[in-house]
């Protein structure tokens, strides 16, 4: 593969993961939790990881987060420090689960779910650390966790369905 076709590749995923990131904080949706999103861009990173491998997936999470908090307007505020280290943080822990799902000991939906728990662990940490608030940690945290195996789950099983039908295609990359 070419590296302009790679690059092509790269940027198309990176405008669906800010599409995606854009409108996901543009829609209120009705969550139990203050803050709590679906977290579907993470199917765009995850995806990324299974075509292109960690590097890719690091880039795309890194350029979603900045020009999706320049888009939304909060450039370097609160929102973008918990986007940001929570995608950071999500994207690493996404790479171990990868190796385990290569490996056949975990599924998609595993990785994923993985995914949602390091980034709503980010998330909260930071925002603990950036209002100087430790008690976010112990009551704010567990209930993002329980929200993290859905929203987890759901993303899992959409990258399963694309990874499933994209089999049928020739890879534009081994990762």
């Amino acid at each position: 593969m070419t590296n302009t076709r790679k690059m092509t590749h790269l940027s198309l995923l990176v405008a669906f993961a800010l599409v995606i990131h854009t409108v996901e904080a543009t829609i209120a949706l009705p969550m139990l939790v203050p803050g709590a999103k679906l977290g579907l861009a993470n199917i765009i990173t995850l995806l990324t990881f299974i075509l292109y491998g960690f590097k890719p997936a690091l880039l795309v999470t890194v350029i979603r987060t900045v020009l999706g908090s320049i888009f939304l307007g909060n450039f370097l505020g609160f929102g973008f420090y918990l986007s940001f280290t929570g995608g950071i943080v999500s994207t690493a822990a996404m790479a171990i689960g990868i190796r385990l799902w290569r490996s056949g000991r975990i599924s998609l939906v595993a990785v994923s779910i993985l995914g949602a728990v390091a980034h709503n662990t980010a998330q909260v940490a930071t925002a603990s650390v950036l209002i100087g608030n430790i008690n976010l940690l112990k009551l704010y945290l567990p209930l993002l966790l329980i929200l993290a195996l859905p929203t987890g789950f759901f993303t899992g099983m959409a990258v399963g369905y694309a990874n499933q039908a994209l089999s049928h295609v020739s890879r534009p990359y081994k990762a």
